[in-house]
């Protein structure tokens, strides 16, 4: 050991706050609190009895639970006692769960009392225990475990000494598995000293304090709730816990907690801004936004409200939030429309990452990824590489060497450089629509749908078409007190983009397929628009 260098935890945060703020309210949920003293206390009780049943270091501990404490409390506790956390998310089915807890491998399943129907009758190929914690704003479990609770006591853990450090920072403190919209989920393994820097990224760009009120609107489950639990016990602020994403209960919350903070994709921050509770804001709210470019539209409306938007860009593979938009002083002055598009690229790395790169795609000069100009026009995949890119895919070591090919992270996105160093993102790689030889983005096309006031949201997918291979389509939701047409919209494009990029039709739906993190499923669509067709050209 030597005087000059101590490994990375996040588990650090919580036991400094739990020293220096014992008695200040850390966590809320309905009507209780803890403060961080007992939210501590509550860490290492549950770590006794994930030590009771079992779980040595290194262990997976799986928990299957919407954002209620008991979440955030597991993002602690299971790696004091030195097993790795695996988030499931709670909108998945009965196979679903049990394909990413067997391939976690994961030794114990925490359920939430809500929960427990999707996985009663379940046979898991490795877990030795299931428990569950009650809440009472969803009742009792319907099947019978034991309580979480209850386990050190009735098993005991032998009085073993707990540890707010670790040996060694680069061992697993969780594993979360993609969203699987490309194919089976994978396991996507961090380190307790990514999750360190990446929460204090996450502290520094997202202007938390002690004064924070966070509201949970973003899934813990999702890459840790983008390390945001980590980051604001670290500050010494208050998190409050929601166990389900409604408008009205967002704004009741925001109002009740005077709230200074919240996380989200757009598809959240689209119902929050319709919601009839909707008012102007007493103080500023900060949200970091993540999953989608935020349309032009989107951030003049979080403006007028009082929200401030924070636009980040990352992936599962890199901890959540890896860039972010940051605001230059000399768009202090421009008008609305101008900074709204400005904000909408996906920026710079954040202070615990490394600069984004856009690389050209197709041959390379000999082992090296070469840049594409910093014109703004020219598309190529971004990479990144840093602090908080994942160690790699859980037992998956053939996608792990793709992922990390020529010694960067390649994301699968397609963005271009601007001159002034900001990265924009234009597409999926499996996204972009080929036409008669064209590349068109379909980012592109729906970030100028979405500039028209009366379009909510859209998805654009290339479909069939006998004479250019593929065309673009876009499915739009309207806003219903705007009365809009196809041809009137076909219009408004041909004034904002290339006529060759202009979608061969304009469907209006009621809703869009997503991911239970607000992500829009285009496969799906894209899927539905190929039926029958023997492969897609894209």
């Amino acid at each position: 050991m030597t005087p000059y260098f101590t490994q990375l935890t996040p588990l650090s945060f919580l036991r400094r706050s739990a020293d220096v703020h014992p008695d200040r309210e850390a966590v809320v949920y309905n009507d209780t609190a803890l403060t961080y003293s007992q939210f501590a206390a509550m860490a290492e009780s549950r770590a006794r009895a994930f030590r009771a049943a079992g779980v040595r270091p290194g262990d997976r501990v799986a928990y299957f639970m919407p954002n209620v404490p008991e979440a955030l409390i597991a993002q602690f506790a299971v790696p004091l006692a030195g097993a790795v956390l695996v988030a499931v998310n709670t909108r998945l089915a009965s196979e679903e769960v049990k394909q990413i807890v067997d391939h976690s491998q994961a030794k114990m399943l925490v359920v939430d009392s809500g929960l427990v129907d999707v996985i009663a009758h379940v046979e898991f190929e490795t877990v030795e225990t299931i428990a569950v914690v009650t809440d009472p704003a969803a009742g009792p479990a319907s099947v019978e475990f034991p309580e979480l609770a209850d386990l050190a006591d009735a098993i005991g853990d032998g009085g073993k000494a707990l540890n707010w450090s670790v040996a060694d920072e680069n061992s697993l403190i969780s594993i979360n598995y993609t969203s699987g919209t490309t194919g089976a989920p994978k396991g996507v393994m961090y380190s307790h000293r990514g999750a360190y820097l990446s929460a204090i990224g996450g502290l520094i760009h997202s202007k938390h304090s002690a004064d924070s009120v966070y509201l949970w609107t973003l899934p813990m489950f999702h890459c840790n709730g983008w390390s945001t639990g980590w980051a604001v016990a670290a500050a010494g602020g208050k998190q409050v816990c929601l166990r389900e994403v409604r408008d009205r209960v967002i704004w009741e919350l925001i109002d009740r907690h005077r709230v200074t903070h919240f996380n989200c994709a757009p598809t959240v921050m689209i119902s929050v801004l319709g919601s009839d509770r909707a008012h102007r804001l007493d103080s500023p709210v900060t949200v970091t936004l993540g999953g989608a470019p935020p349309s032009p539209s989107m951030a003049q409306e979080m403006r007028q409200y009082g929200f401030v938007p924070i636009p980040c860009y990352g992936l599962t593979e890199t901890h959540g939030p890896y860039a972010v938009c940051e605001p230059q002083d000399s768009w202090q002055h421009l008008d609305d429309t101008t900074l709204a598009k400005l904000m909408s690229r996906q920026g710079v790395g954040m202070i615990q990452a490394e600069r984004l790169r856009v690389v050209r795609l197709g041959p390379r000069d000999g082992d090296d990824l070469v840049d594409v100009p910093a014109d703004g026009q020219t598309m190529g995949e971004i990479v990144m590489r840093g602090n908080n890119v994942m160690i790699g895919y859980f037992r998956d070591p053939e996608a792990t060497e793709r992922a990390f090919d020529g010694g960067w992270f390649h994301s699968g996105d397609l963005g271009v450089m601007h001159p002034d160093g900001y990265v924009e993102l234009r597409d999926r790689a499996k996204d972009i629509v080929v036409s008669g030889g064209e590349n068109i983005s379909t980012v592109e096309i729906e970030q100028a749908l979405m500039s028209h006031p009366a379009v909510i949201e859209v998805a654009v997918v290339g479909v069939p078409d006998d004479k250019w291979g593929e065309r673009p389509k876009a499915f739009v939701l309207a806003d219903n007190s705007h009365s809009i047409t196809e041809s009137e919209l076909m219009e408004y494009l041909r004034g904002q983009i290339a006529r060759y990029k202009v979608p061969r039709q304009i469907e209006f739906v009621n809703d869009l397929p997503k991911t239970s993190t607000g992500k829009i499923q285009k496969f799906q669509l894209k899927e539905a628009e190929w039926a029958g067709r023997e492969f897609l050209i894209n």
